[in-house]
């Protein structure tokens, strides 16, 4: 027998923090809901984390329940203060108009925006934008109260580091009002997102009561839960790669950088990466793991490749992993480079070029590579430190391969001039 809805998504593990268990368990179970996620432009591609959230998103909506996608035009301008030390870079509105438009797009890869029950993808600025100070802080910031708001751990951090700025306190106002705002538009009920979110989901739970109240109206019954961060076996949080953050735009993180990070997870994160990004029933993913953890993993990082990237590249980066670790030829979905081969006349140092190509974060890291043998040129190993790679270094198919450790690789192509 088919499991109901948030039995499902609880067992599977997305469930982390609620204001109501029972009740939103009797909402997703019962009649369909129509709910909301947020997710700031604050770059012009989603990481793992929105995508994460976005399985629980496309798993609801496949239920029958009505998604919206709040794309937060406002709130990005503003910056969410959420753990961090130093206030974030404000971006620009022009900035934040391109990361809007390039988010929008990702998030129609991963939720089913037309047919039968459409997610709507909203923008928050459409409804904060117009309002004007006063009466947004005589409307909403009525309702805060700083004490209480200082004590939640998204301003914590700021607070210790004695740099909270006012600009910053305003987010979570902004953030409580979109979830009022979205529930008197389009009847929106449940809100759902990261753990990270949670003192600001909460407000706008507790905005929509207080303003009932005040109003004399009976509490229209908001709820939210969330999600618990993806972080690995030791604590790290999930998606922090040695080039940086791990993207779902193939064009900031390369399908073969995205299927490398999977693969090469702990043991112990399998089972539960296999429950949020593939379909396999718990009982099937438990045995899996039992049986063979490493095929297992195989199967994990072939499975969510193929949700953000789809199935044939997903099949072609296996094919290449497979290879590259058996000694075999390198096919195209290793992550490469192109160089003009004038670049190597007379030659170009290694540890500039791997900076170049963000294989390195920097030449003191390649220098203390070299010296531990773990920079290898066309599967030998670099011996000589600094070394200069010149067009002697160019095989026959007009490239050049490096390997930094065991496991990452990329692939330089050299373009000759055309006669």
């Amino acid at each position: 027998m088919e499991k109901e809805i948030f039995d499902s998504i609880k067992e599977r593990g997305y469930v982390y923090q609620a204001t109501d268990e029972e009740k939103i368990r009797e909402m997703l179970n019962g009649e369909p809901q129509t709910f909301y996620l947020g997710i700031d432009p604050t770059a012009d591609s989603l990481h793992i984390g929105h995508f994460f959230a976005l399985t629980l998103v496309r798993r609801l909506q496949e239920k029958g329940h009505h998604p919206i996608i709040v794309v937060g035009g406002a709130t990005a301008l503003v910056g969410d203060p959420t753990g961090k030390k130093d206030m974030r870079k404000m971006l620009t509105k022009e900035q934040v108009q391109h990361n809007k438009d390039e988010v929008k797009e990702l998030v129609k890869r991963f939720v089913k925006t037309d047919g039968d029950n459409p997610a709507l993808i909203l923008d928050n600025s459409e409804w904060i934008g117009p309002e004007s100070y006063i009466d947004f802080m005589r409307k909403v910031g009525v309702h805060f109260n700083v004490n209480k708001m200082l004590a939640t751990d998204c301003y914590k951090n700021r607070l210790q580091e004695g740099g909270l700025t006012f600009l910053e306190m305003g987010y979570m106002l902004m953030q409580a009002y979109d979830f009022v705002y979205l529930n008197e538009k389009y009847g929106c009920t449940l809100e759902v997102g990261g753990s990270d979110q949670w003192a600001n989901m909460v407000a706008g739970v507790e905005l929509a009561r207080k303003m009932d109240f005040m109003n004399g109206k009976e509490d229209r019954g908001l709820e939210t839960f969330t999600c618990p961060l993806l972080v690995k076996a030791d604590g790290e949080k999930m998606g922090k790669t040695a080039s940086g953050t791990l993207w779902v735009s193939r064009d900031k993180t390369t399908v073969y950088d995205f299927y490398q990070m999977f693969i090469n997870t702990y043991d112990e994160d399998v089972e539960r990466l296999l429950a949020f990004f593939s379909d396999y029933e718990m009982e099937d993913i438990k045995r899996m793991c039992q049986e063979d953890i490493r095929n297992a993993k195989k199967v994990m990082a072939y499975e969510v490749t193929k949700l953000v990237h789809g199935e044939e590249e997903a099949k072609k980066v296996q094919k290449a992993s497979e290879d590259l670790f058996s000694g075999k030829a390198v096919q195209d979905s290793v992550p490469s480079y192109t160089l003009d081969l004038s670049e190597l006349d007379p030659g170009i140092d290694l540890a500039d070029l791997m900076v170049k190509i963000e294989m390195a974060k920097s030449k003191g890291e390649v220098r203390r590579l070299l010296a531990q043998g773990g920079i290898y040129l066309n599967g030998e190993r670099v011996e000589e430190n600094p070394y200069t790679i010149t067009e002697e270094d160019v095989q026959e198919d007009d490239s050049i391969m490096l390997r930094k450790g065991k496991k990452t690789y990329q692939k330089v192509l050299v373009r000759k001039p055309k006669n």
